[in-house]
Order: structure tokens, then C-alpha cells, then sequence
């Protein structure tokens, strides 16, 4: 469900052909780092990259500030949410793959900046060997961490067009963490769902049930409803949203994405991709769908919320047209309404 924006910004970066160079990041025997990283943890850094750096011989990790508050070490399995400054290293000038200090464009002021929540342990947006690096560290810290594509992104490297050989640097702030139960959910007694509404049956090991009202048709805006209501913290724009979630397209009731294991249906040649329990993204910052973010921020940690999307506050949203038609490939929802039930389990 998420936007994979910074995956795909970083994978056209490294695909430009004038950065398709051997690059290079400082090597343990340099006496003087070729990557330089000033300013304060929870301050925009300034990161320096040396004309003649050469690439380590393997992924070089180091904290440039460690926090020392009261809130848990970051391990294997939990969410954080970071801010990251991503620059190439070697060839004629180094380049941004990704700056989330930097507003995002069209922005209001004062509006929440566009973070990577990820879980570590699971890949997802950014490459398991740069967060792997996190582990041991407490929110308020800041690590940077060096390698080139072959030795952070490993096989993907090649797969994704990049030259295995580009240098990279990666100055990663923790701004929160989380550990979540995977199996966790909304508890409480279900409202009754609002005409027009769906029903759906929220089940403990499989992806939720929905049935569809007969002979209705889908409402052209937006809708969402509060099943179960929480009396946790609100989750603000810009924050990490902790979900267990279940979705299908109003016009056939069939489960597309699910946290929780789908089966293999008749005629499938390949099981479903599963997640393995709760997700997290980030809410308010055009990370997800526009039906997410307007339905998802400001909910409440244990609320179960119900929502109809309709194409344009989803996949079929003017942005990912736009995007279809640049990449020529349109979303196989672009054109469908779709239905979520989603459980506000945790923030981040």
C-alpha cells in the first residue's frame, strides 16, 4: 500500500548514466575520511563528499551521535521512523538520493516533511544493510553508514540497473522507534456499520471478511467510519502510522492486500506475497493514497477504521495517472473502488 517514491528516486538516481561511474567512499586506511558530516542530531547535517574517495572494501558503519535518553535501544523487528541524507560518492560532483529535510515541493509551510518509516529486519524502501546499522542505537541518534550499491543493496544492485561500483552515504537520524506485537489489533465491541457501508468481519489469522452490499453502488467520495475507537495517543500528520489493514475492490469483494496470510485461491499459480504481520507508514505527507491520509491522520491508537475509496482518492488519483502515463504502466486498480478496514495498532 505504500508509496515507494524514495526507492524509485534513488533507483533513477543511480541509473543516470553520468553517475554511473566507480565511485568511492573512504576507506579504512585513509587517514582523512572522504565523507565529512557536520552539524547536530535532529539538525539538518551538512555531509561533505571528497572529489578522490575511494569505495571501502566493505560496508563501513559509525554513530556520529548517540543518544542517551530513556527510550529503548532500536532492535530486529522494530518500526522507526528517520530522517536521511543519501548522496552519491565518486565521479564529478556528488549527488542527493534522498533528503527528507528538504521540504517536499508544493508544500505548505509548516506542513509535516516527508520521513521513512521502516521496520528493521524487513526490507522495504531502504536496503536492509544501511538499517541494519540502527540496531543497538536510541531514538535521537544519528549513524552513517558508507558502502557502494553491490555491498548495501547486494543482488538488487544489478537488477535495478545500478553500477554495482557506485558509491554511496547514508547520515540516518532516529527520530522515534516502536516495538508492536505482530498479531496486535483494535479491541473493543464493533459498531454498527452506516448505510451503504460494507460489512466486514475482522478475523484473528486470516485477512478480514467483506460483504458488499447488493445492488449498491460505490459512493463517489470518500467515506470512513470509526468501528472501534481508541483511547490512545492521536497519530498526527507526519507520524508513523503502526496498521493492520485488509483490502478489496468493491466490484468483485476480492482481498488484494492483506497484513495478515492470504490463501492461494483456485486456479493461482503462485501463493499471494504475505506480510508477516502489522505494518507501519508515514500519515499526512503524501506517502499513501489520499484516501489514507485523509482518513488515517488524526485517528487515535486502538481505533478500527472503515473506508471506501473511490479511484481518485486512490489509485486512479490525478498524481498516478500522471505517473501511468509517464512510465506506461498503470496501476491494475487505477480504475477500482476500493474497501480497507484498518487497525490503528501503534505509532511511530
Amino acid at each position: 500500500m505504500m508509496s515507494k517514491k524514495f526507492a524509485r528516486r534513488c533507483a533513477v538516481a543511480l541509473t543516470v548514466p553520468a553517475l554511473l561511474v566507480t565511485a568511492a567512499c573512504g576507506s579504512e586506511d585513509d587517514k582523512e575520511d572522504s565523507v565529512k558530516v557536520s552539524g547536530k542530531a535532529g539538525e539538518q547535517p551538512k555531509v561533505s563528499v571528497g572529489k578522490d574517495a575511494k569505495p571501502p572494501k566493505k560496508t563501513v558503519a559509525k554513530t556520529l551521535s548517540a543518544a542517551t535518553g530513556k527510550e529503548a535501544k532500536v532492535a530486529k523487528g522494530d518500526f522507526v521512523r528517520l530522517d536521511i541524507v543519501a548522496k552519491t560518492v565518486g565521479g564529478q560532483s556528488s549527488q542527493d538520493l534522498i533528503n527528507t529535510w528538504k521540504p517536499d515541493p508544493g508544500a505548505k509551510k509548516g506542513a509535516a516533511r516527508t520521513q521513512m518509516v521502516e521496520q528493521i529486519g524487513r526490507e522495504s524502501q531502504l536496503p536492509g544493510a544501511v538499517t541494519k546499522e540502527l540496531v543497538g542505537k536510541k531514538p535521537g541518534s544519528r549513524v552513517q553508514v558508507e558502502g557502494t550499491a553491490q555491498t548495501l543493496f547486494g543482488p538488487q544492485a544489478a537488477q535495478m540497473g545500478m553500477d554495482p561500483k557506485q558509491g554511496m552515504v547514508w547520515v540516518m537520524d532516529i527520530v522515534s522507534s516502536t516495538r508492536t506485537d505482530k498479531d496486535a489489533s483494535a479491541k473493543g465491541d464493533q459498531e454498527s456499520v452506516e448505510d451503504g457501508m460494507p460489512e466486514v468481519e475482522v478475523r484473528e489469522k486470516k485477512p478480514a471478511s467483506f460483504t458488499i452490499p447488493k445492488g449498491e453502488k460505490p459512493p463517489k467520495k470518500l467515506r470512513s467510519q470509526k468501528l472501534i475507537k481508541g483511547d490512545g495517543p492521536e497519530v498526527k500528520p507526519g507520524e508513523g502510522l503502526v496498521a493492520q489493514y485488509t483490502g478489496v475492490a468493491w466490484e468483485d469483494g476480492e482481498v488484494f492486500d492483506s497484513t495478515k496470510p492470504q490463501e492461494k485461491k483456485k486456479g493461482e499459480k503462485e501463493q499471494p506475497q504475505n506480510k508477516d504481520g502489522v505494518t507501519a507508514f508515514q500519515v499526512g505527507t503524501k506517502s499513501v493514497i489520499s484516501g489514507w491520509d485523509k482518513a488515517l491522520a488524526g485517528s487515535k491508537v486502538g481505533d478500527r477504521v472503515l473506508l471506501v475509496v473511490p479511484p481518485k482518492e486512490g489509485y486512479g488519483s490525478p498524481e498516478a495517472l500522471k505517473q501511468a502515463q509517464q512510465s506506461g504502466q498503470q496501476h491494475p486498480l487505477a480504475k477500482k473502488n476500493l474497501v480497507f478496514v484498518v487497525d490503528v495498532v501503534d505509532k511511530v
